[in-house]
């Protein structure tokens, strides 16, 4: 069971959740940009949510089936066809051999996430499938997809045995789908919101309210190490020396200019910025799903309220995992 790449598109890379435990080493964590996009595609079809997935950027990627497979897309609308026709998103969708799926452009969010029943057959670098491509590890032969590459499958579980029989009998997709509303966003404009970052109080009064009053513009220099923003420049009181420290998805650094950088899926492992803010967990997919030009509103909330929205968001992902598999 196999793909066909005939257009890789602006980036196409296969991503699961990251590759954990190794950056003690150097070896960042990669994994998807939205990872809640990333696990619901792989529950759709039966897989793992951790399975590695492709991860296709705004436009561009057109994949030729050699075999039928069960696919489910989900994340941002990237306006996906097969053979021309316009495709549902937030199901299992069953791809007949010869098929031709096309991504044209993004009408809504950033990144669309395409899992594949069975998952690809790839060589776990460091316990995980995970592009890397600045370092060459992980993924399709470490780098981005390229036109003419063949991506392999595995084999299928039960569930997604099931789910191809279905629509064997009928249409090749299913009517239901699930609701991603309460999880991701994917407007141009976004209320994202932090908590306090360890140099917080280093920051100077008007640059702590700036923070979370004045709107911050997502600039073209962005990608998935790390968003680079646009707007009021924040200061410190004074200068001071500050030894590179960890960091992870979602800290807000500020370099000399004062414009914000906000730390993705392909972050460094440590660095020497003054942190001022941190992207709560629950926000980091619609994060990840904004384009470039669009515009960031902070809003400080408690370490208490990051935490109840995050176990709010799993606690739908449990009941998404639930419905899925009353359907087999």
């Amino acid at each position: 069971m196999s793909i066909q790449v005939l257009h890789p598109g602006l980036l196409t890379t296969i991503q699961d959740l990251g590759r954990y435990g190794s950056q003690k080493y150097g070896v960042i964590v990669s994994g998807a940009m939205d990872s809640y996009s990333l696990r619901i595609a792989n529950l759709l079809v039966g897989n793992e949510e951790g399975e590695g997935a492709l991860e296709i950027t705004l436009f561009g990627t057109t994949l030729r089936f050699e075999t039928d497979l069960l696919i489910a897309i989900t994340g941002g609308d990237l306006m996906a066809t097969v053979d021309g026709e316009e495709v549902p998103m937030w199901r299992p969708i069953l791809v007949r051999k010869d098929s031709v799926l096309t991504f044209k452009s993004a009408r809504k969010g950033c990144r669309a996430y395409v899992a594949f029943a069975g998952g690809f057959v790839v060589p776990e670098v460091m316990g995980s499938k995970s592009t890397y491509v600045r370092a060459g590890i992980g993924g399709f032969l470490g780098r981005a997809l390229e036109k003419g590459d063949v991506l392999a499958c595995g084999k299928l579980n039960a569930t997604s045995q099931s789910f191809v029989q279905q629509l064997s009998k009928r249409s090749d997709h299913f009517t239901w789908t699930v609701n991603y509303e309460t999880l991701i966003r994917f407007q141009q404009t976004q209320t994202i919101r932090i908590s306090k970052g360890a140099e917080y109080n280093h920051f100077n009064e008007i640059s702590r309210q700036k923070l979370n009053g004045e709107p911050y513009v997502l600039t073209t220099a962005s990608d998935r190490m790390g968003y680079r923003l646009e707007g009021f420049p924040l200061s410190l009181t004074e200068k001071f020396e500050l030894l590179s420290e960890g960091v992870t998805y979602g800290t807000i650094q500020i370099p000399p200019n004062g414009q914000p950088i906000i730390l993705m899926a392909d972050r460094q492992t440590t660095g020497g910025y003054p942190k001022i803010a941190q992207i709560i967990s629950a926000d980091l997919p619609s994060l990840a799903q904004l384009q470039p030009t669009g515009t960031i509103q902070f809003k400080e909330v408690s370490i208490g309220e990051a935490e109840k929205e995050l176990l709010r968001n799993e606690q739908i992902i449990t009941n998404i995992r639930i419905g899925i598999q009353s359907k087999t």
